[in-house]
């Protein structure tokens, strides 16, 4: 019974240093957690051990298909598979295995697994490797005077706060591409604070500006609109008489008659002789009563009233020999 439980323990000394030598042989298995931001350069390194005999990268990224980068010692040979330009040896492999990005891509996010033969054993290594955007930041000031902070696709989202803070909460926008867009518009507790301070926090980044949005005080817009109005009414009233003032202010004559202008008319009366007296009349005895005719007046109707009233006047003072011409 002894000498059967002796047996047991010795095979599970056996099993222990069989697995520390396998685990001596094999190497260190590692699962590293890295990031990088996009367009930066980043590098992974593989275990750094002499007298290499062959070193294999063997890339799993998250969109894309695998690929692989290899060096034999044998040969003195490098060989890649279905890799992209940006992934390359940062060094000679024989001397440095360590596997260079240049730049960062959105592709480039995924496993990264370093296998190493050497004359002490065989080493890898792996890596998950999750690639950052930065968001791209903006500040402004919205239609209401508020000041905003914007932070456009970032992944992850980005953090938001104000100095002095802010009552409200910020808005969010995924845009299902694992990027995030962040919008935060300060308001103040129960204070009319126009200028704060935007603070933005970012694995990839960290930023803050200041910014200083003016108030909406609309008392130099009512002193300007009374103005503006009655400017506007001015003119309005002035094209209005000049287009209808004619008509308002002046009302039309009727047309007058011309006045009809005639010669004036020389009325000749012959004396007739009488019968006590010669046949020749001596100027004396003739007298040479000219009557001129007034104007005619407007009406032609007058023009008969004043010449009988002429006629009769003049035949009541002329002598009773002389009788006026028809």
């Amino acid at each position: 019974m002894k000498a059967g439980a002796d047996m047991k323990i010795a095979g599970k000394i056996a099993c222990v240093s069989l697995l520390l030598i396998i685990t001596k042989l094999k190497g260190t298995v590692g699962n590293n957690k890295k990031s990088a931001a996009v367009g930066d350069s980043f590098a992974l390194i593989c275990s750094n051990k002499s007298d290499v005999i062959m070193v294999t990268w063997k890339i799993s990224p998250k969109t894309g298909g695998h690929c692989t980068l290899g060096y034999r010692a044998d040969l003195n040979q490098t060989n890649r598979t279905n890799c992209t330009e940006n992934m390359s040896w940062k060094s000679r492999p024989d001397r440095d295995p360590t596997l260079q990005i240049q730049p960062v891509g959105r592709a480039s996010e995924g496993n990264y697994i370093c296998e190493m033969a050497t004359r002490e054993g065989n080493f890898h290594q792996t890596y998950h490797l999750t690639v950052l955007v930065p968001p791209e930041l903006t500040v402004y000031c919205d239609s209401r005077g508020n000041p905003v902070c914007k932070a456009v696709a970032g992944k992850p989202a980005a953090q938001i706060w104000w100095v002095p803070a802010s009552s409200s909460r910020p808005e969010e926008e995924d845009h299902g591409d694992e990027t995030v867009t962040i919008l935060s518009t300060f308001t103040g507790n129960g204070t009319d604070v126009n200028s704060a301070t935007c603070f933005v926090s970012h694995p990839a980044m960290s930023y803050n500006q200041s910014i200083a949005c003016p108030s909406k005080d609309f008392t130099p817009y009512i002193s300007i609109i009374p103005g503006f109005l009655s400017i506007v009414i001015f003119i309005a009233l002035i094209y209005y008489f000049k287009l209808h003032g004619g008509r308002l202010c002046h009302k039309s004559k009727p047309p007058e008659t011309a006045p009809t202008h005639s010669l004036p008319v020389r009325r000749v009366i012959q004396l007739r002789p009488s019968p006590n007296q010669g046949s020749s009349s001596s100027p004396e005895n003739m007298d040479d009563i000219t009557e001129v005719e007034p104007y005619t007046t407007y009406v032609q109707k007058e023009n008969v009233i004043y010449n009988s009233v002429s006629d009769l006047t003049v035949e009541q003072n002329l002598p009773r020999g002389l009788l006026p011409v028809t």
